[in-house]
C-alpha cells in the first residue's frame, strides 16, 4: 500500500477535531492547527439541535456526548413577557465547548493525530490537502457575542430564548449541573466581562433575566466576549475546502450551528479519504464536499436569514408574540426548515 497523503486542518473547533479524529481512525495522517489551547471557554450557545443519527455514527460522537443534557421543552420570552412553551420535534443536546472541545482534542491526539496548539496558519496559500475549519468572518457587520456559565438558576423549560431590543439570549443546561447563558447583541458600548453582560441585558429590555443572573452563582472564569456575525444566506465559495463557520454561519437562534459543523465534517470524511488514498484528486474532493454542503445547508440558511430580523426588532417581535399567543405560529414547521 502506498503512503497516504496527509491532511492539514486549520482550526481546532468541533468540525476540525471531529474530522481529524475520524480521518485518523481511517489511518490518514492528520495535523490540526489551533490558534488557542484546550480546555477553553468559547462564546457559543452550547445547544446542539438537529444533530442526526448518521452524523453521530459516521464521526463516532456518542462517547463525547454521553453526559450531554437532553432538551425537549422551549420557552420564548419577549422583553420579559413569556410566550406559551412548546416541545421540540426532536431532542437537542446541551454540552459545553469547554468539555466537548477538550474531549475531541484528547481523543485526536490519542489516535495519533498531530495537534499544534497556539499555532496560526495564514489564510493564503491554500495548498492541496488543507482544510479550513477556522471560520470567523473578516467583514461586518459584527455584533457582540457574550457568554457565561452559572448555577442555581431556576428555569421554566429546558431551553429559554429571551428576545430584547436588537438582542437575543439563549439559556440552556449543560453537563455537570451548569447553565449556559449566551447572547448576541447590537454593539452598544465598550467594556468587557460580567459588567458589560449585565449592563447590556438591562439596556436591551432584558432586566428580568439580568436580575435572575445576579441572584445565581455566576462562574466568572467562563465569561467571554467575541465579535459575531449575524449569519450567512449561502455557503461560501469553493476556492478552498471549508467546514464549520468557514463554510457558512447560521444565525445562532436556530441552535443549529454546532450540528452544521459536525454534519459538514461528516460530509467531508469519505472524499478526503479518497484523496488521501490516491483514489481522487484534490480538486474533485473539494468540489464534492462543497456540493454536499450546499445541498444540505442552503435551505436552512435562507430561511434562517429571512426569519432572523423578526427576532431583533420590536415590530417583528410583536408579530411573533401575537401569532404565538393565538397559536398560529407553526413551530414544528419552522423547526423543520431551520434544521
Amino acid at each position: 500500500m502506498s503512503p497516504r497523503r496527509p491532511i492539514e486542518v486549520v482550526g481546532g473547533g468541533v468540525a476540525g477535531l471531529a474530522l481529524g479524529l475520524a480521518l485518523r481512525r481511517a489511518g490518514v495522517p492528520v495535523t490540526v492547527f489551533e490558534a488557542g489551547d484546550f480546555p477553553r471557554h468559547r462564546v457559543c450557545g452550547e445547544f446542539i439541535a438537529g444533530l442526526d443519527d448518521p452524523t453521530r455514527e459516521t464521526l463516532g460522537l456518542d462517547p463525547f456526548l454521553a453526559d450531554a443534557v437532553p432538551h425537549r421543552s422551549v420557552t420564548y420570552a419577549i422583553r420579559g413577557r413569556k410566550l406559551p412553551p412548546f416541545e421540540l420535534p426532536a431532542i437537542a443536546w446541551g454540552i459545553s465547548r469547554y468539555t466537548l472541545d477538550a474531549r475531541l482534542a484528547a481523543a485526536f491526539e490519542a489516535a495519533g493525530g498531530d495537534l499544534r496548539r497556539r499555532t496560526r496558519v495564514p489564510e493564503a496559500p491554500a495548498p492541496e490537502g488543507r482544510v479550513f475549519a477556522a471560520g470567523r468572518h473578516r467583514q461586518g457587520p459584527f455584533w457582540v457575542g457574550l457568554k457565561i456559565h452559572t448555577r442555581g438558576l431556576e428555569m421554566d423549560s429546558d431551553f429559554e430564548v429571551h428576545l430584547g431590543d436588537r438582542a437575543y439570549v439563549g439559556v440552556s443546561r449543560v453537563e455537570g449541573g451548569a447553565v449556559n447563558v449566551c447572547g448576541l447583541f447590537a454593539p452598544l458600548a465598550a467594556g468587557t466581562g460580567l459588567p458589560l453582560f449585565l449592563a447590556t441585558l438591562q439596556y436591551t429590555g432584558l432586566g428580568d433575566l439580568c436580575e435572575r443572573l445576579r441572584a445565581s452563582d455566576l462562574d466568572l472564569a467562563s465569561c467571554c466576549t467575541c465579535a459575531a456575525p449575524l449569519g450567512d444566506r449561502r455557503v461560501r465559495p469553493t476556492d478552498r475546502l471549508r467546514l464549520g463557520d468557514a463554510c457558512a454561519t447560521i444565525p445562532p437562534f436556530t441552535g443549529n450551528g454546532l450540528a452544521m459543523a459536525l454534519q459538514g465534517a461528516a460530509s467531508a470524511l469519505e472524499p478526503l479519504r479518497a484523496y488521501a488514498e490516491g483514489r481522487d484528486s484534490w480538486t474533485h474532493a473539494r468540489r464534492v464536499v462543497a456540493g454536499r454542503q450546499e445541498r444540505r445547508f442552503r435551505r436552512r440558511l435562507l430561511f434562517a436569514s429571512l426569519l432572523h430580523p423578526f427576532l431583533l426588532g420590536r415590530r417583528g417581535q410583536a408579530l411573533l408574540s401575537g401569532l404565538a399567543r393565538a397559536q398560529l405560529l407553526p413551530f414544528r414547521t419552522l423547526y423543520g426548515v431551520l434544521h
